[in-house]
């Protein structure tokens, strides 16, 4: 018997308030929902992350993006320390603003850290975790995380970025994918909020460690996915996290770096998919 799927639809842009901040986010489909997280690099978004993967997964799930706090289009309140805590309590409360009480979180890097608190501060409402190129234990900074924290906006720095740290090849990094993140960086207090959510000691954007026994704790079902050549994370913290999870399976693909969703997109969009229908 065959089974039948909605055609492909392209996200609608969507702004809710969430904890008090108006929250920018994107959403595809109907079903059960998939909160989709993404990354921390310089001029990212859940447009920038997941905009080649939303229209295959919508065929089969509501599919919902938020712009985290201090990235994208969603406010940056004068006021807010940023932290892991801060980004977590962020994601529930959009989540509650959309009355959503339990659902499959697909977290990018940064995203995958704050699904792995999610997952520890109320197991009940994630029903799965997909943690791409998701920082764990054993992580340590590498050449690829220092030069993301260390871009200063311009067309070239944000190109040897893409280039250098996040695909294998430098074909994908078009002129177009270039101005849109040089872009996105440069939007009013992007550059100023990124480089203090890491580097302003009142903040503590970098502080997303996570011990043996927390992983240990997490028993949510997780796919655990990494590009064998990733150069941000390295794809020995998955396995190490493949270790300590008591519920994950490791998909690892080669000739791949930091970007599974972009430089293996259609494989990755399939694979997240069954995985989150339970096949």
């Amino acid at each position: 018997m065959t089974t039948q799927t909605a055609p492909a639809q392209s996200p609608a842009r969507r702004t809710i308030t969430a904890g008090g901040i108006a929250t920018a986010y994107l959403e595809a489909g109907t079903g059960a929902p998939v909160l989709m997280l993404h990354g921390s690099g310089p001029g990212v978004s859940a447009l920038a992350n997941w905009q080649n993967n939303i229209p295959t997964l919508a065929q089969r799930f509501r599919v919902l993006a938020p712009d985290i706090v201090g990235f994208g289009a969603t406010e940056r309140p004068a006021d807010i320390i940023y932290s892991l805590r801060t980004w977590t309590d962020h994601v529930w409360a959009f989540l509650d603003a959309h009355e959503i009480d339990r659902v499959a979180v697909v977290g990018n890097s940064l995203g995958g850290r704050i699904a792995l608190q999610m997952a520890t501060d109320h197991p009940d409402r994630i029903s799965r975790m997909v943690l791409m190129g998701a920082p764990g234990v054993g992580m340590v900074p590498t050449d690829g995380l220092k030069a993301l924290r260390a871009y200063q906006p311009s067309r070239e720095a944000m190109r040897d970025l893409l280039r250098n740290y996040f695909a294998v090849d430098p074909e994908l990094i078009t002129d177009e994918l270039v101005e849109t993140r040089y872009a996105a960086s440069i939007a009013d207090g992007a550059h100023e909020t990124y480089r203090a959510m890491f580097f302003d000691p009142k903040h503590a954007g970098s502080q997303l460690g996570i011990t043996e026994d927390e992983v240990r704790a997490i028993a949510t079902p997780t796919l655990l996915v990494h590009g064998r050549e990733d150069k941000v994370v390295p794809l020995s913290v998955s396995i190490t996290m493949l270790d300590l999870l008591p519920n994950a399976d490791l998909h690892v693909f080669s000739r791949c770096g930091h970007w599974t969703q972009i430089e293996r997109g259609a494989e990755f969009s399939a694979l997240v998919s069954d995985f989150l229908s339970g096949n």
